[in-house]
Protein backbone atom coordinates (compact mmCIF):
# COMPACT_ATOMS: atom_id res chain seq x y z
CA UNK A 1 0.00 0.00 0.00
CA UNK A 2 2.77 2.51 0.63
CA UNK A 3 6.00 2.49 -1.31
CA UNK A 4 9.14 5.71 -1.17
CA UNK A 5 9.11 7.22 -4.00
CA UNK A 6 13.13 6.28 -5.77
CA UNK A 7 16.04 7.82 -4.24
CA UNK A 8 17.06 9.45 -6.94
CA UNK A 9 14.37 11.39 -7.69
CA UNK A 10 15.03 12.57 -3.59
CA UNK A 11 18.94 13.47 -4.39
CA UNK A 12 18.52 17.13 -2.17
CA UNK A 13 16.24 15.90 0.42
CA UNK A 14 18.35 15.54 4.28
CA UNK A 15 18.44 12.67 6.29
CA UNK A 16 16.64 12.92 9.81
CA UNK A 17 17.54 10.24 12.35
CA UNK A 18 14.57 9.48 14.52
CA UNK A 19 13.86 6.40 17.40
CA UNK A 20 10.77 4.68 16.86
CA UNK A 21 10.13 2.46 19.77
CA UNK A 22 13.87 2.96 20.71
CA UNK A 23 15.25 2.13 17.40
CA UNK A 24 17.19 4.57 14.94
CA UNK A 25 15.36 5.13 11.87
CA UNK A 26 16.58 7.42 9.00
CA UNK A 27 13.30 9.59 7.72
CA UNK A 28 13.50 12.45 4.88
CA UNK A 29 13.19 15.69 5.92
CA UNK A 30 9.49 16.96 5.86
CA UNK A 31 8.12 13.46 6.29
CA UNK A 32 5.46 13.14 8.44
CA UNK A 33 5.81 10.86 11.43
CA UNK A 34 3.42 8.68 10.15
CA UNK A 35 5.10 8.03 6.78
CA UNK A 36 8.09 7.79 8.55
CA UNK A 37 6.46 4.95 10.67
CA UNK A 38 5.15 3.23 7.68
CA UNK A 39 8.94 3.66 5.56
CA UNK A 40 9.86 2.01 8.51
CA UNK A 41 7.54 -1.00 8.09
CA UNK A 42 5.82 -0.45 11.03
CA UNK A 43 2.07 -0.61 9.74
CA UNK A 44 0.38 -0.35 12.97
CA UNK A 45 1.38 2.80 15.26
CA UNK A 46 -1.21 2.23 18.16
CA UNK A 47 -3.57 -0.46 20.02
CA UNK A 48 -6.94 0.93 21.18
CA UNK A 49 -7.92 1.07 24.84
CA UNK A 50 -10.82 -1.46 24.97
CA UNK A 51 -10.20 -4.56 22.77
CA UNK A 52 -5.97 -4.17 22.06
CA UNK A 53 -6.95 -4.32 18.28
CA UNK A 54 -3.43 -2.77 16.22
CA UNK A 55 -4.61 0.75 14.46
CA UNK A 56 -2.40 2.54 11.84
CA UNK A 57 -2.50 5.43 9.78
CA UNK A 58 -5.39 5.68 7.21
CA UNK A 59 -6.18 8.99 6.18
CA UNK A 60 -3.18 10.69 6.46
CA UNK A 61 -4.54 14.43 6.86
CA UNK A 62 -5.99 14.36 10.76
CA UNK A 63 -9.06 13.56 9.82
CA UNK A 64 -9.61 9.68 11.70
CA UNK A 65 -7.10 9.66 14.71
CA UNK A 66 -6.17 6.12 14.13
CA UNK A 67 -1.92 7.69 13.63
CA UNK A 68 -1.89 8.68 17.57
CA UNK A 69 1.60 8.11 18.86
CA UNK A 70 3.98 9.30 22.14
CA UNK A 71 5.84 11.70 20.35
CA UNK A 72 8.95 13.04 22.46
CA UNK A 73 6.99 11.69 25.79
CA UNK A 74 3.74 13.61 24.86
CA UNK A 75 0.80 10.89 24.06
CA UNK A 76 -2.14 11.52 21.37
CA UNK A 77 0.09 13.24 18.44
CA UNK A 78 -1.72 12.55 15.25
CA UNK A 79 1.33 11.14 13.62
CA UNK A 80 -0.03 12.22 10.33
CA UNK A 81 0.32 15.45 11.57
CA UNK A 82 3.86 15.91 12.89
CA UNK A 83 6.81 16.57 10.83
CA UNK A 84 10.23 14.24 11.83
CA UNK A 85 12.75 16.11 13.42
CA UNK A 86 15.78 15.05 14.05
CA UNK A 87 16.47 13.08 17.23
CA UNK A 88 12.96 12.66 17.91
CA UNK A 89 11.51 9.63 19.95
CA UNK A 90 8.49 8.31 18.57
CA UNK A 91 6.70 5.40 20.46
CA UNK A 92 3.56 3.26 19.70
CA UNK A 93 0.74 4.35 21.91
CA UNK A 94 -0.56 1.39 23.52
CA UNK A 95 -4.57 1.71 24.85
CA UNK A 96 -5.62 5.05 26.47
CA UNK A 97 -3.12 7.60 27.46
CA UNK A 98 -3.88 10.07 29.80
CA UNK A 99 -4.88 13.38 28.40
CA UNK A 100 -3.97 15.69 31.32
CA UNK A 101 -7.49 16.43 32.06
CA UNK A 102 -9.37 15.33 35.15
CA UNK A 103 -12.52 14.10 35.28
CA UNK A 104 -14.04 16.39 38.96
CA UNK A 105 -17.34 15.01 39.88
CA UNK A 106 -19.29 18.43 41.08
CA UNK A 107 -22.52 19.21 43.21
CA UNK A 108 -25.59 19.01 41.09
CA UNK A 109 -26.05 22.35 39.28
CA UNK A 110 -22.46 23.14 39.23
CA UNK A 111 -20.72 23.64 35.91
CA UNK A 112 -17.26 24.12 35.01
CA UNK A 113 -14.46 22.44 33.07
CA UNK A 114 -12.15 20.01 34.52
CA UNK A 115 -9.36 23.20 34.66
CA UNK A 116 -11.79 25.05 36.89
CA UNK A 117 -12.15 27.91 33.73
CA UNK A 118 -16.00 27.21 33.22
CA UNK A 119 -17.39 27.30 29.89
CA UNK A 120 -19.10 30.22 27.91
CA UNK A 121 -22.58 29.45 28.74
CA UNK A 122 -21.85 28.31 32.33
CA UNK A 123 -18.99 30.77 34.29
CA UNK A 124 -17.40 29.49 37.39
CA UNK A 125 -19.39 31.20 40.36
Amino acid sequence: MFRRLPEDLLTAVPAVTIHIDGRPFVARAGDSVAAALLASGKAACRTTAVSGSLRGPFCMMGVCFDCLVVVDGRANQQGCLVLVAEGMEVETQRGARDSGLRQVVLPEGEHRSAQGEGTPDRPRK
